[in-house]
Parts: structure tokens; sequence; C-alpha cells
């Protein structure tokens, strides 16, 4: 035979703050857990726009002296030479723009910082034990 289980409404009410008390903590540590990860998700992302960003300084950097290196060996050598270099420069720098377009791409996914589905969460933790509608 089983237990007539009782319908919430018809528990006292020291009963049901004595039951909540004991869920709320643990609805904080789980709403805790869920910033925590979306955080670590969004860090993450950021470190890799940031990474992306640095390749295409270092890229860039690269173009420069590429390009600094044919205006020495325009000047130097009136030969074919230099179309190289300028060919060389020319790849660097567009791959740079692209190291940079997608380090962009990555900084933007990784903003707001603010963990949005944790927040999302305790507002509506908030409004249901307000007596609100989930």
């Amino acid at each position: 035979m089983s237990e007539p289980t009782t319908h919430p409404s018809d528990e006292p009410l020291g009963a049901l703050v004595h039951r909540l008390s004991e869920q709320v903590p643990e609805l904080v540590r789980s709403e805790l857990r869920l910033a925590q990860a979306e955080l670590a998700q969004k860090g993450r992302k950021a470190g890799i726009g940031v990474g992306m960003f640095t390749g295409a300084g270092l890229l860039a950097f690269f173009g420069v002296a590429t390009l600094v290196a044919t205006a020495v060996i325009a000047l130097a050598l009136v030969l074919p030479l230099w179309a190289s270099g300028l060919i060389v420069a020319g790849v660097l720098l567009v791959a740079a723009l692209g190291a940079a377009l997608a380090g962009r791409n990555e900084v933007a996914a990784a903003t707001p910082p603010a963990p949005e589905r944790a927040i999302a969460g305790v507002r509506e933790d908030v409004s249901v034990i307000k007596g609100g509608r989930a």
C-alpha cells in the first residue's frame, strides 16, 4: 500500500518554509556552478581571440619588415628581385588581416562577459520564490 501523498498546499507553512530553506542553498550553488562554467567558456573564447590578435600583429610586423627589405633591394639593385619581396609582403599583410578579423570575431563571441544564463536563472528563481510563475 502506498502512502497518501500530501499536496503542497495541505502542508503547514512552517514545513514549507523549512523545505524552502533546505532547497535555496542548493539552488544558489547550482546557479554559481552555471555562472562559473559560463565564465570559463567565455574566457577561453577571449583567450583565443587575443592569441589571434597577437598572431596578426606578428604577421603585420613581418609584412612591414619585408616591405623595408623590398625597399632596400629596390634601391640597391634595380632588378626584378624587389617584385618578389613585394609579393611576399602583400601575402603576409593579407594573412595578418585575416587573423585580425578572425580574432575580432572570437572576442566578439566572448562578450559580454557576464554569465547571462545564470543571471536569467537567478531572476527566474527569485520570481518563483516571490510567488510568481516560471
